[in-house]
């Protein structure tokens, strides 16, 4: 199919007019393509001839609205950093429409009502951040958004300093978030508030559509989602920096990648956020704040489903749901098949890395060959005294295991990975971007493509990271 071909529908738009603004994006002046990912383009049947296609730049710029297109930005409201912000929304982003499942919109497109005296403009360093790194994060098996192509321009914004503008075209199964629910509870608007539960289930959850009890399924599985969408971030290392309820996906996808970083040595207790001086949003409190965010979506859902029903599941959330997901999701980064009880191997794991100074993503890479010699992680760690401890511990644990140990090995070494996009990569890829050349990214996005494979050509960016670049620290326009 190509541009021309396409239509979109917009179903969001069957919602009440307090939902959204219809607005047109803002074109960039003098953009240009950096990257175009073939890999999404088929999700919405674009022909791959599409990058050559004049009509993709002007796409990506919004001059270029294919059929049925009725561009608009979303309102909604949300907890940032603890505190109750009523008016929020898509300051910056604009949905084209949707196809084939997915919902396009455009990031950096211009202000909106939502924009709160902001340009709605995105930089270029957080435009190629968020299109590598949702990317990666699919190929990684973590549920998220994705991306479709991303241009540069001359358009000029101050972000500190100034910077070119650019823009990003999203894909989402469902841009509605926790916010999207607290904005309507607030406000009293329980007839709004449940259409939106009613579209979110059309769009998300069909299964519950003839379903008597179906908004209280809603919320638990919404909850389950997110148990498995936060137990997979902290297997892999991941970071997200702004756990707000308005960066909350209501199908527990990751979206709005703002600050984030994936681990470089394990510190639990990281924090990637240069604003967020409490460590609010650090690494170790990701599992936490996912309970607090969902106790706020639990008084938004209040009006439809009993609050003692989401209390329960609430709990049930902190006392079993929650772990047995993180601990399923290590035992997966372990080699362990035979479902034993392992909440202290896995605890005293995160003690010992944490002490250890080791890269989290070599580490486990490493142990994904482990033989019995425990030369090789002894060799990536600062102290290998806590790491020796804990093998003590690994090894009787997989003398209950059944499966031989060339098995074992050759299933860690799918699931642990052997290249994740650090920051000091991406930031690499920005600078040359910045200076015209956009051959970063791409290198990039083929090793975001394929990180459980072995790629000689790119050996080095599998090591450890260098340690003047270890733990580097963004701001929301990173």
């Amino acid at each position: 199919m190509t541009l021309e071909n396409i239509t979109l529908q917009t179903p969001y738009l069957c919602l009440d007019e307090e939902f959204y603004t219809l607005i047109n994006p803002q074109p960039l002046d003098d953009p240009y393509l950096i990257s175009f990912n073939t890999d999404t383009a088929k999700l919405i049947d674009l022909d791959s001839k599409t990058c050559d296609d004049p009509l993709l730049t002007e796409l990506l710029n919004g001059n270029f609205l294919p059929k049925g297109a009725r561009p608009f930005a979303m309102c909604y409201a949300g907890h940032q950093f603890g505190n109750y912000n009523p008016w929020l929304g898509d300051g910056r982003a604009m949905n084209l429409g949707k196809v084939n499942g997915w919902n396009l919109q455009l990031k950096g497109s211009g202000d909106t009502l939502y924009a709160n005296g902001a340009d709605g403009r995105s930089a270029l360093p957080s435009s190629i951040r968020e299109y590598l790194m949702s990317e990666a994060m699919f190929h990684l098996g973590i549920p998220t958004t994705r991306a479709l192509g991303i241009i540069g321009s001359k358009t000029k914004i101050s972000r500190g300093r100034m910077e070119n503008a650019a823009m990003v075209m999203r894909l989402s199964s469902s841009w509605v978030r926790f916010g999207s629910f607290e904005y309507f509870y607030y406000r009293k608007e329980h007839v709004k508030l449940e259409a939106l539960a009613q579209y979110v289930i059309k769009e998300s959850y069909p299964h519950l559509r003839d379903d008597e009890d179906r908004f209280y399924k809603l919320f638990c599985e919404i909850l389950e989602n997110t148990a498995n969408l936060i137990s997979k971030w902290q297997g892999i290392g991941f970071n997200h920096g702004v756990m707000n309820t308005d960066n909350m996906s209501i199908e527990g996808l990751t979206i709005d990648y703002g600050p984030y970083a994936m681990l470089d040595d394990f510190n639990y207790n990281y924090v990637c956020n240069n604003g967020d001086r409490a460590g609010r949003y650090s690494y170790g409190e990701q599992p936490n704040i996912s309970y607090w965010n969902l106790t706020k979506l639990s008084e938004a859902f209040s009006p439809l489903v009993d609050k003692k029903r989401m209390q329960k599941k609430l709990e049930d959330y902190g006392a079993f749901i929650f772990p047995n997901a993180y601990i399923s999701v290590m035992r997966k980064k372990l080699g362990l098949l035979e479902e034993f009880d392992d909440a202290l191997l896995v605890e005293e794991l995160v003690v010992a890395l944490h002490e250890a100074y080791v890269d989290h993503t070599l580490f486990f890479r490493t142990l994904s060959r482990y033989d019995g010699d425990r030369a090789p992680l002894y060799d990536i760690s600062m102290n290998p005294v806590v790491i020796d401890e804990w093998l003590k511990l690994y090894d009787k644990r997989l003398e209950k295991e059944r499966r031989i140990q060339a098995k074992r090995q050759e299933e860690m070494l799918k699931t642990n990975p052997k290249y994740i996009l650090k920051n000091y990569m991406l930031q690499e890829a920005i600078e040359q971007a910045q200076k015209g050349d956009f051959t970063g990214v791409e290198k990039l996005m083929f090793i975001a493509r394929h990180p459980y494979d072995e790629l000689p050509e790119y050996e080095k960016y599998a090591q450890d990271t260098p340690e003047l670049d270890k733990n580097i620290g963004l701001s929301c326009s990173s």
